[in-house]
């Protein structure tokens, strides 16, 4: 048996009373899977970390260059790519 601490008992007691968990256990569940989901994210950017410090010195340098994008054209072009993604399996 796990002792909770008071205001990890409170949190519980909040998602059951708001509906989003009809019990503890779920309530557990989706906190494990929210954690899960993190480290999952940090293994992931450990694993592309040299890769995402070459994008960025690409993007310095094309900035250095004057090879900048207008700010509205940047985020449509990332809206485009993100409706592109295939959705996440879970």
């Amino acid at each position: 048996m796990i002792e909770l601490k008071p205001e990890h008992q409170s949190t519980i007691d909040l998602a059951i009373r708001s509906g989003a968990c009809q019990d503890p256990a779920e309530a557990l569940d989706q906190a494990f899977e929210i954690l899960r989901e993190q480290l999952d994210c940090e293994d992931w950017l450990k694993d592309q970390r040299e890769a995402i410090a070459a994008k960025i010195a690409t993007g310095f340098a094309q900035s250095e260059r004057g090879e900048m994008m207008d700010g509205d054209e940047a985020l449509e072009m990332l809206r485009r790519r993100r409706a592109e993604r295939p959705p996440a399996v879970g």
